[in-house]
């Protein structure tokens, strides 16, 4: 619309002009020397619009054929980026579509024109990982690097994912351990950190790393609760199967005070305590949680610590005034009486803890009890009690039938002190 209207300007215009040289054509009269040259005016402007034009046309086609090189190599330049780009979109398909040979070749073939080369070489490098070709890997990802030297994290994040599908943790752990020092706040390079620290299980280094994943809320707190109590049991456990009981002492006083009653990591230390001969500090320790926080599992271990047996047997007393219907206090209370040689007592509580929870364990140590005082027509009555309720135990699904309290399975240490009751007699 706007092309017509100008065209109609002009034509306006043309004809305004034609009909005023018309009315007055004038003349033009030019002199040099001995020659002179007469004109009408209207000729005379046409001359010079046409003389004007075919000049400025000339100069155009000068100018245009200079550049022509130039515009040539950017044409070139814009096709093989186009083809370059066309080849990195079929490089990606092919890669997803497990051809790691063809997507490999086509993303390397034309990596130099592309305009992303860190994607060619970062998908090259995987295609590589793929055929198993380390060396071909690792040069498309210091090629990518180069690239885009800004991508150093990304690179790096690359290389140790391939590292560990690869199963090079070293070097794996080498890459993640210069990247945190590129990258100290990253959330993901302290997350691929965490799990190869989890997988290597060094736990003396993922113990180190805890406070930064929770500041950088990496993990939530459950998720860090629970790995702290991973970390910590580990760690009690490394030094216990080493029997350092210098190094279980340690481990403990290094365990934040919010954990110091949780029962997975009481139930660990406790029993290495007891097994690397310092059953006193064992029995303390459990005592203290129990005096603070009530606990099966623990009053259980309690009973199986064999330290002063007089001062553990008054105090496990102290807690039936709480706990007087509680059946696994009520075993470690016989248990302990046992111990003392109170067989009354050791009679009475097993007898109490059999009357609220029957289990194996406690018809064993009643049978013991029972011959201590001379009753053996008694004391084979419990054992046949016994035998009886583990052959049940093998019929029935664990869900349906409690044999024994399942204490122990928190650490390799109480195998030593609290045997498997659920599958002998």
């Amino acid at each position: 619309m706007k092309t017509l209207f100008l065209a109609l300007v002009v034509l306006l215009a043309a004809v305004a002009v034609a009909l005023g040289v018309l009315r007055e054509p004038g003349y033009l009269l030019i002199g040099y020397g001995s020659w002179t040259i007469q004109t009408s005016l209207s000729l005379f402007v046409v001359a010079l619009v046409i003389a004007f034009a075919a000049l400025y046309l000339l100069i155009r086609f000068l100018v245009g054929l200079h550049r022509m090189p130039q515009q040539v190599r950017g044409w070139e330049r814009r096709r093989r980026s186009l083809k370059a780009h066309n080849a990195l979109n079929r490089g990606l398909i092919e890669l997803s579509e497990g051809q790691w040979a063809a997507a490999e070749r086509r993303l390397i073939k034309h990596a130099d024109d592309s305009d992303n080369q860190l994607l060619n070489y970062l998908a090259a490098a995987r295609a590589a990982q793929r055929q198993g070709a380390d060396q071909r890997r690792d040069h498309y990802l210091r090629m990518a690097h180069r690239s885009m030297p800004a991508a150093d994290v990304a690179v790096g994040l690359t290389q140790a994912e391939l590292q560990i599908a690869h199963r090079q943790m070293e070097q794996a752990l080498a890459t993640l351990t210069h990247l945190r020092t590129v990258a100290p706040r990253h959330a993901y390079v302290l997350r691929m950190l965490m799990k190869l620290y989890l997988r290597l299980r060094d736990w003396s280094h993922l113990r180190d790393l805890l406070p930064e994943l929770r500041r950088r809320q990496v993990i939530d707190d459950e998720q860090a609760h629970r790995l702290e109590l991973q970390v910590y049991g580990a760690l009690l456990s490394d030094a216990g199967r080493k029997g350092d009981l210098a190094g279980v002492r340690e481990v403990w006083g290094q365990v934040p005070r919010r954990l110091a009653r949780e029962e997975p990591l009481v139930v660990t230390c406790a029993g290495y305590l007891s097994q690397l001969k310092a059953p006193a500090e064992a029995a303390a320790l459990v005592e203290g949680v129990l005096k603070r926080h009530w606990s099966e599992r623990l009053a259980y271990l309690y009973g199986q610590i064999e330290a002063d047996a007089a001062a553990q047997f008054q105090a496990a007393e102290g807690w039936l005034k709480d706990h007087e219907k509680d059946p696994v206090l009520l075993l470690a209370l016989g248990r302990l009486a046992q111990r003392n040689q109170l067989w009354g007592k050791a009679r009475s509580y097993l007898e109490a803890s059999i009357g609220l929870k029957p289990t194996v364990e406690a018809y064993q140590l009643l049978g013991s009890v029972l011959e201590q005082m001379n009753e053996p027509g008694a004391a084979m009555e419990c054992y046949r009690k016994g035998v009886s309720r583990a052959a049940e135990a093998r019929a029935l699904p664990a869900s349906n039938l409690d044999t024994g309290w399942g204490i122990g399975e928190d650490a390799d240490a109480l195998t030593a002190l609290a045997p498997a009751t659920s599958d002998n007699p």
